[in-house]
């Protein structure tokens, strides 16, 4: 066998997660807005199902883990849940049996050979602090965000040596003030807008924290992960050119230019500014956004974003929106994964690692997440019960061809990790489409190792495939 991609010594192979995906909600001290979406209204879950057993992880996260081994990954990252560790968010006090559990699993990926990197927010609001304070809209939700993330590193930090600060924070932005996919489901522009400036805040603020511990003092590393989603114009016609660089300033450089270089796009501030939709900001804000910048990215790349001018007056029914300045194209011909709606081009993850290359100082990153969600994946199954998911292998080395070569023309990748290791459940979406490296028997809770798990596990072992 000819081997044609071979990856830098010391790569991280493996797959993320998080808590409210996984965990279930068993023993949790408060809700988050997924867990009170789902009690107030089952209807918007595919197929009702909720997050109350998820995956189970919190009651089989030994042999769960045991199997993450088996398939060879080096790394995992998941989230601890706000909901589970804390009891009182305002004075940081903490959950006993929250903090008994993040330690066991902590402990149990090290004693495997796993290193553990712990994001600190996945999409999991308490609900609490949104009814109060109205969530990712007030500077106090952010302070004692900081609060926690304190708290994470108080306690997990001599284990814990790499960490996240957020997961998707546009996702936050567009489902839950733009486009109503997440709870509370608004669609108001100038909020997203804050919620977007509170997010990069909140962000600065706990990597501010980080840095006066003993972890950040011995050599830990603190970042944040983005979904990127390269927007591409329509044509090279100068309004069509303009619509996606005004998607590319909204979608990603105003998570990822505060993140690495230390400031707002100029360009997305003039025009946030003139449309009457730019965040209020305190004096101090900026420095702490300047002087707290990530020591390391994690890029979500699933998909592209193609841009075009806007076609006739826009609506100003819902007030400001995005859209004002451009609209989606869908390209002809485009390849798509039909059960995601997601149109696949692998190309970009190369795009991704030259911009970060040659745009962000070639700070050091890892594709964070990267899959194939796909429904009723259980027709795959061959006689023996054997679930044969090419498909799925196919995507990932179409995408790691790309990733290698960017890195063999110098960008600072060192690591790919698939979404997800074990199947898990995904928001609205439930179970609906299935990406695990592992599978899971819904009614049973019982996890078998997929084609794709066999084949991670080979690519593993030699760097490369």
């Amino acid at each position: 066998m000819v081997q044609k991609y071979s990856f830098p010594d010391g790569f991280w192979w493996g797959a993320a997660t998080s808590g409210p995906q996984s965990e279930g909600r068993f023993h949790k001290a408060h809700r988050n807005v997924f867990d009170y979406w789902y009690d107030k209204d089952p209807q918007a879950f595919f197929n009702q199902v909720g997050p109350n057993t998820a995956s189970n992880f919190y009651n089989d996260y030994p042999q769960d883990i045991a199997l993450m081994k088996e398939i060879g990954l080096n790394t995992v990252r998941t989230s601890i849940q706000w909901t589970r560790l804390i009891r009182d968010f305002e004075t940081g006090e903490t959950d006993p049996d929250g903090v008994r559990f993040y330690n066991d699993v902590i402990d149990t990926f090290c004693r495997n050979g796993i290193r553990p990197i712990m994001n600190l927010h996945h999409f999991d609001l308490p609900i609490d602090l949104y009814k109060k304070y109205g969530g990712w809209e007030s500077r106090h939700v952010v302070d004692l965000f900081i609060l926690f993330a304190r708290k994470c590193f108080e306690l997990f930090g001599d284990r814990v040596k790499n960490w996240v600060t957020f997961n998707e924070p546009m996702v936050i932005v567009e489902g839950e003030y733009l486009y109503q996919f997440h709870y509370p489901n608004l669609v108001d522009g100038k909020k997203a807008c804050q919620v977007l400036y509170n997010l990069n805040l909140a962000s600065a603020g706990a990597i501010e924290a980080f840095r006066k511990t003993e972890c950040a003092a011995h050599g830990g590393r603190i970042g944040i992960v983005l979904n990127l989603t390269p927007a591409y114009p329509r044509s090279d016609a100068p309004e069509d050119v303009q619509a996606a660089a005004f998607a590319e300033d909204f979608k990603n450089k105003s998570f990822l230019d505060p993140a690495v270089l230390g400031r707002f796009p100029a360009s997305l501030e003039k025009i946030l500014r003139e449309d009457g939709v730019l965040w209020q900001a305190e004096p101090e804000d900026l420095a702490i956004i300047q002087n707290n910048r990530v020591d390391f990215l994690g890029v979500n790349y699933y998909q592209p974003f193609r841009a075009k001018a806007p076609e006739g007056m826009f609506d100003e029914s819902h007030g400001w929106l995005p859209e004002k300045h451009f609209a989606a194209y869908e390209m002809p011909g485009r390849r798509m994964n039909p059960y995601r709606g997601w149109e696949i081009y692998p190309r970009s993850i190369y795009d991704v690692a030259i911009n970060i290359r040659d745009n962000y100082g070639n700070i050091p990153w890892y594709i964070s997440e990267n899959g194939m969600g796909v429904e009723g994946e259980e027709k795959y199954r061959n006689a023996e019960g054997f679930l044969e998911d090419d498909y799925r292998i196919d995507f990932f080395k179409e995408h790691l061809g790309w990733l290698h070569k960017g890195i063999a023309e110098g960008s600072n990748c060192f690591g790919f990790h698939a979404w997800t290791p074990i199947d898990c459940w995904s928001w609205s979406n439930a179970y609906k489409n299935r990406y695990g490296f592992i599978a899971l028997d819904l009614a049973t809770q019982k996890k078998t190792i997929k084609k794709s798990g066999y084949w991670i596990r080979d690519v593993i072992k030699h760097n490369g495939f």
